[in-house]
């Protein structure tokens, strides 16, 4: 339920090897611990060993390898130095960091809240954020929708979670999360598929309305707008919508939970996905071609829809 998801309802490498395999904390703190048991062994050192040179008792040692036992941030920073292994520590206090946020289930937090302090949140990351890099396959990213627009996508959310109806603050919340764009320190950078600017979504004067929308806000000075053609060849799958915000996190949203990612290694490899995705995009006069292009197809649909 976010201005920012796959569906538009609104860490370190797992086992799976994907963030999206992330089921449950559980897996997430055995992933850790296996990192730490890596460690362990690569300095040479015994599970006893280690637990007498940081004065800890050795089960200790061996509940948090088998992810029984979450360490403390002086844990993590002490079994490094332990090990000779600082150089990972960064690393792995994201890792602990997002562990217990990773998968936070959407009906829990909406419905324990509704859908404006979900928008009060993100407006707060918003305000520490200075670079937004957005990518979106399927929707148009809540930052850049019109009041309408957002309403439709609010109600749809409504309608499946069952939530209270509170969109009228929700779009508010929206709206106003918006006048980020007129801070000089802010700088953003989406990129959409053209498949966003077709899909039926909202009524067509809604969606005419958005994609003007679109033209305006491209043509600010700390907006780059990219748009990838349906006649473009990627480099990279458009597997899913994601945001990155600045070097410190990427959210990603699925219909039933969200990813709070922080780990380096799934920040630099959103890092480079975007990259892929933004250089075959369509930028300036061409992206504003594209987005005309399909002004004119859903004025044409709804003028016939309405012969």
């Amino acid at each position: 339920m976010t201005s920012h998801g796959t569906k538009q309802y609104d860490g370190m490498n797992l086992p799976q090897n994907k963030a999206t395999g992330v089921s449950n904390v559980h897996e997430a703190r055995i992933a850790l611990g296996n990192r730490l048991r890596e460690l362990r062994k690569q300095a040479g050192l015994s599970g006893r060993e280690l637990a007498e040179s940081l004065s800890w008792q050795a089960s200790k040692i061996s509940k948090i390898e088998n992810g029984r036992q979450t360490p403390s941030d002086d844990d993590i920073q002490a079994w490094t130095q332990a090990t000779g292994s600082t150089s990972e520590t960064d690393g792995l206090l994201a890792s602990l960091h997002t562990l217990e946020v990773q998968h936070a289930e959407w009906q829990r937090v909406l419905r324990t809240g509704g859908i404006r302090p979900r928008q009060n949140a993100l407006a707060e990351l918003d305000q520490q954020t200075r670079l937004f890099r957005v990518f979106e396959a399927t929707v148009i990213p809540g930052l850049l929708q019109t009041s309408e627009y957002a309403r439709a996508r609010f109600a749809e959310a409504i309608r499946i979670f069952k939530l209270t109806n509170d969109v009228n603050e929700a779009v508010e919340g929206r709206m106003k999360r918006q006048d980020i764009f007129y801070r000089p320190d802010k700088r953003f950078h989406f990129v959409l598929t053209e498949a966003a600017l077709r899909f039926r979504m909202c009524p067509p004067e809604v969606m005419l309305g958005q994609l003007d929308r679109l033209m305006s806000l491209a043509a600010l000075p700390n907006v780059r707008l990219g748009i990838i053609g349906f006649d473009t060849v990627y480099t990279a799958s458009p597997w899913h919508g994601f945001w990155l915000y600045d070097e410190a996190k990427v959210l990603v949203e699925t219909f039933s939970a969200g990813l709070n990612l922080a780990q380096p290694q799934e920040i630099e490899l959103y890092g480079t996905v975007f990259n892929e995705l933004a250089a075959v995009a369509s930028y300036g006069r061409a992206a504003r071609a594209i987005i005309t292009r399909n002004i004119d197809l859903l004025a044409q649909d709804d003028a016939e829809a309405g012969e």
